[in-house]
């Protein structure tokens, strides 16, 4: 999902879904889920209540909140909604672990070191077991000894703490990571990492999940030898810059900053990649983060040039992108980050505006998944808000949207 390397250097169905919240969440009637923004500038973390009729944002109670950690790059909820995982630091690159209050605060509990510095991306296998964070370096090197990174493996205990992580090397300069769903014939799960390298060495690299220990073994498609690490994968365009799988586990998109485009690929029998012959496609101008809604008919890119964010229909036969993307892009405040979708109601869209220190809402249509802004957008947070993501309100609320 990312921008944070940078950094460094359905209308009708909605709202029966939502008066059906309003029935059951006590004292939180209006509240679909919650928004959480991380600053660059303070390390501190904003958090937002979202309105389940108009997608408003209003301040929590508390908020901003605190966090141990100097210059927060990326934020990741755990798939049950009640914990977050904030990630940041650079030559002392920790994670730091959040529960999620009833009303939505934060407290954080625990801070755990990775196994490289310079953190660029995060994400959680879809069962919430394993927190998967790519580095930029790995021991022995830095910005005045430049070398490869890696990933830090960490296992999410039982009561969301974080076990001590173990490692795996890559290329230079990983800068975003996927975890597929586990494959409905063999059960195996794929994760991906986007290797920036120098063009036109660019490339995906392709692992399987131990699903017992959280461990990423290459694919048949991908290799990491030599110290330095160098690592080869399929080819990526010419800077990749983020990565998203749609939520039934098919298919693969990357987004290129340097030539404007997303790039979509096929996920194979044994996980390796193909891309798919539709593929690429034009986004807007400096593509640094790209998301799927919930049920995995749109794909949506934030651009962090053009101020906008790109909209594209998913043809789930064959993964090709069409439809909404002809109907032009939704504009945000400056420099647009990362990208996010309740995960409640599956129609509310904010992005993280870094220069502008705002979150901009976009109201997405079920039928076509063009966006319109929400009212009163956007909504002012911390300086230099680096990423952006968001979680239902309570358990109930998770089961509104299915893909």
């Amino acid at each position: 999902m990312k921008f944070h390397a940078m950094i460094r250097t359905a209308l009708a169905i909605a709202t029966s879904a939502a008066l059906g919240l309003g029935t059951t969440s006590c004292s939180r009637d209006y509240t679909a889920a919650y928004v959480y923004s991380t600053s660059a500038s303070n390390g501190t973390i904003s958090g937002f209540a979202v309105d389940y009729q108009s997608g408003v944002l209003t301040p929590l109670s508390g908020s901003p909140f605190t966090s141990q950690l100097s210059n927060p790059t990326t934020v990741v909820a755990a798939p049950s909604g009640r914990f977050l995982y904030v990630i940041g630091g650079t030559q002392n690159a920790e994670v730091e672990e959040f529960s999620i209050g009833t009303d939505g605060k934060l407290y954080g509990q625990n801070t755990y070191n990775l196994t490289g510095t310079y953190p660029t991306a995060a994400a959680i296998d879809s069962t919430g077991t394993f927190l998967y964070v790519t580095y930029t370096y790995q021991v022995g090197y830095g910005p005045n000894n430049l070398g490869p990174g890696g990933v830090s493996i960490f296992k999410i205990n039982s009561d969301n703490s974080l076990a001590t992580p173990t490692n795996v090397n890559v290329g230079n300069h990983p800068v975003g990571i996927s975890v597929s769903v586990p494959v409905p014939t063999t059960a195996n799960v794929y994760a991906y990492v986007v290797d920036q390298e120098n063009s036109p060495n660019a490339a995906v690299i392709g692992f399987q999940q131990n699903r017992t220990t959280g461990a990423l073994t290459l694919l048949s498609g991908s290799t990491c030898t030599g110290t330095p690490t160098v690592c080869t994968g399929i080819h990526a365009g010419v800077t990749p810059s983020a990565i998203a799988i749609e939520p039934t586990g098919r298919y693969v998109y990357v987004t290129d900053k340097s030539s404007n485009q997303i790039i979509g690929y096929g996920i194979g029998p044994a996980g390796n990649l193909t891309a798919l012959v539709s593929s690429p496609t034009a986004t807007g101008l400096y593509p640094v983060a790209v998301t799927v809604d919930p049920r995995g008919k749109y794909i949506y890119t934030a651009n962090y040039n053009s101020n906008t964010v790109s909209s594209y229909s998913i043809n789930s036969s064959d993964g090709s992108l069409g439809g909404t993307a002809s109907v032009g892009n939704f504009s945000t405040a400056t420099g647009p980050t990362c990208v996010t979708i309740d995960p409640a109601l599956g129609i509310y869209l904010y992005t993280s505006n870094y220069l502008d220190n705002s979150i901009s809402g976009g109201q997405l249509s079920p039928n076509t998944g063009q966006l319109n802004a929400i009212a009163n957008t956007p909504f002012p947070v911390g300086s230099l808000p680096s990423c952006v993501t968001s979680v239902p309100n309570g358990s109930h609320s998770s089961s509104l949207v299915n893909p």
